[in-house]
């Protein structure tokens, strides 16, 4: 999920909204923001997020269907680099934000990829795929915009195939005392304060500053993995835990692995 709210208003922030006020909200700030989204991700990982992006897709595992879903595709960053690093696979990329797909399908046209990925407006919550369908979904800085994550993680879940991994790339808040003050700073003063100078809607550099420091913990989010039915959770801090990405399967059979934390320098 990604945005909805009164462009305008000069605050979106969630406080106080019920969860359709928030869908609403997140589709209509992603709408506005869609030429300066790109800008916004290098802003908000001061500039790492595409060598997490690599990260993530080194870490993809294709073994049975060759397919990798990119949920809340975005501007298909994330769907282009798979589909780059493996030539052999198709990739479908789906996101609820019209004017962001259109953006993606631009350049995805660009690389020419367009025989390779397949772009399809949908919901992450209700997935229009059938059971086992890929051998990897991912997701990469959308998860935070999601209400019901358990109901998005359990999606994941269903649409991989028996083994199949769900990797989630998200921005969160560092786990050193000095470093996350720093970035506390970054987000609520400096962001803000950019975002009067290079946007007609500030409110939306807020929105996404609060949800990134509103995110679960590394532990509760892997806790969210596992109750979702994932097994061998693991979390990969990356640039001193500015961002995570969080990697389950879905069962085999019944048996369970435990989780694991384990910090990447990028």
């Amino acid at each position: 999920m990604e945005s909805d709210a009164p462009l305008g208003n000069p605050c979106h922030s969630t406080a106080g909204k019920d969860n359709s006020d928030r869908v609403r909200m997140v589709r209509q700030i992603f709408a506005a923001i869609t030429g300066k989204y790109d800008f916004l991700n290098h802003l908000l990982s001061l500039r790492r997020d595409i060598s997490w992006r690599r990260f993530t897709v080194d870490k993809m595992e294709f073994f049975n269907t060759r397919r990798l879903l990119d949920v809340a595709t975005g501007t298909c960053d994330l769907a282009i680099e798979g589909a780059v690093r493996y030539p052999h696979i198709h990739v479908t990329g789906i996101d609820f934000v019209r004017e962001m797909l259109e953006r993606g399908f631009e350049k995805v046209q660009q690389r020419g990829l367009s025989s390779r990925i397949d772009l399809v407006h949908g919901d992450a919550l209700h997935l229009p795929f059938p059971d086992g369908s890929f051998d990897v979904a991912a997701m990469a800085f959308g998860i935070r915009n999601i209400p019901h994550r358990m109901r998005a993680l359990s999606e994941l879940r269903r649409v991989v195939v028996p083994g199949g991994q769900i990797l989630i790339l998200e921005l969160t808040l560092p786990q050193g005392p000095r470093f996350r003050i720093f970035y506390r700073i970054y987000l609520k003063g400096l962001i803000p304060l950019l975002a009067r100078v290079l946007s007609p809607d500030p409110g939306a550099y807020q929105y996404l500053g609060e949800s990134i420091m509103n995110f679960p913990t590394t532990w509760e989010f892997q806790g969210m993995m596992g109750d979702a039915g994932l097994v061998n959770v693991e979390a990969y801090a990356l640039t001193y835990g500015i961002s995570h990405m969080f990697a389950g399967h879905k069962p085999k059979g019944p048996a369970t692995g435990p989780s694991s934390s384990t910090d990447v320098a990028f």
